[in-house]
């Protein structure tokens, strides 16, 4: 297992990148990833700060909803405002003012959906800012987010979109494990933790023998990608459990921009740690809320005389402040305010629901908890 070490004084301080299980419930954990810099309880949702923050979000709110990890995007921050900015200031936490930990993805995604030119070696592409053209290999993405200094980093990866050919599938493999070894091999910072990806559609056999061959690199931790994308969710969840049998016990497992409460809680069963999503944000901004009932869209006319909050239930300063007949009227209105706000409470209801089956877990509750989400979602 790799480890990291800082200095202090003349001892030699050593974190090891790890997960211990706290309790388990089935497949379900509950545990404490620990990085060089700090620790996280799994299983946990981290916001997704594409350019460098969440959209109408900074760091105090980041606080306020009780993240613990924020996102960043290496194909967005390398173009704007260049990784050699984020790393003058020092790193992208202290770039954004934010104290909890970072991740990097490794803009693979980004990159595959502008549909570059790929071959063995990495990608061309041109940039969504300026036309300009750009090439992006396994180890220039380790080197750009060495650069970002997130916490996490994640390895480069093919991510083909849903469905694919066998062939197509396959050469995706191959090359997210050809990358994945590249990536290894480049990656310096002692103080900053690699993440290997699975991949292999929705084939449990190629999602099998795609987690054995990335955790025979032995990462820090394992992201599951390429789900997620237009698949049905009867089809998404033989796959992560095809490449949760192989991953170790003591390491993360990271399901990679999966957040609908259903998948959440399903993957959650699973034995997956950690996920991430833009679903919270992009519905806040379009005036659709979560809430313990189901989803809940702001602009009904029936909310313009509505005095309860969005969800008596939910413990966010917006639900403890704000009317569904004020936050109506800001999205008639057009008030930026109004993003902001549905925004903060889709992701601290997303967070404390997360939060609420590791509770479960902790005390045998979580098949209970899991049929009551599923009740209401599925």
């Amino acid at each position: 297992m790799q480890c990291c070490s800082t200095e202090t004084g003349n001892v030699s301080v050593v974190f090891p990148v790890t997960l211990q299980v706290e309790e388990s419930s089935g497949q379900a954990r509950a545990g404490i990833a620990v990085t060089a810099r700090g620790s996280y309880e799994t299983p946990t949702f981290m916001p997704v700060g594409t350019r460098g923050a969440v959209k109408y979000l900074d760091a105090h709110d980041y606080r306020d909803i009780g993240a613990q990890i924020v996102l960043g995007n290496t194909y967005h921050l390398m173009l704007r405002p260049g990784a050699e900015v984020v790393e003058h200031f020092g790193g992208l936490g202290k770039f954004a003012a934010w104290e909890g930990l970072t991740l990097t993805d490794s803009g693979g995604f980004q990159v595959f959906s502008l549909d570059p030119k790929i071959d063995d070696d990495g990608v061309t592409f041109k940039s969504v800012y300026d036309g300009s053209r750009h090439r992006f290999t396994p180890e220039i993405a380790v080197e750009v987010q060495q650069q970002l200094g997130a916490d996490i980093q994640m390895v480069l990866d093919v991510c083909p979109p849903l469905p694919s050919p066998p062939d197509v599938i396959r050469q995706a493999v191959e090359r997210t494990a050809a990358w994945a070894y590249r990536a290894r091999e480049a990656h310096t910072r002692t103080d900053q933790s690699l993440f290997g990806i699975v991949q292999g559609g929705t084939s449990t056999s190629l999602r099998s023998e795609s987690a054995q061959r990335t955790v025979a690199l032995d990462f820090d931790g394992y992201g599951i990608g390429g789900l997620s994308v237009g698949e049905p969710r009867h089809e998404m969840l033989p796959a992560i459990e095809a490449a949760v049998d192989h991953l170790p016990i003591d390491r993360p497992r990271y399901l990679m921009g999966v957040g609908d409460p259903a998948s959440l809680v399903e993957a959650v069963a699973r034995g997956v740690d950690q996920f991430d999503c833009v679903m919270q944000t992009r519905l806040g901004r379009h005036g659709t809320a979560l809430t313990s009932g189901g989803r809940w869209q702001v602009k009904a006319s029936a909310n313009a005389l509505n005095d309860e909050p969005i969800d008596p239930l939910c413990a966010c300063q917006v639900c403890a402040t704000h009317s569904r007949g004020y936050l109506r009227h800001l999205f008639q209105s057009k008030e930026p305010t109004a993003s902001r706000l549905l925004s903060l409470h889709n992701l601290k209801w997303t967070i404390d629901l997360v939060a609420s089956m590791r509770s479960a877990i902790i005390d045998g509750t979580f098949e209970s908890l899991r049929e009551e989400i599923l009740h209401t979602w599925e």
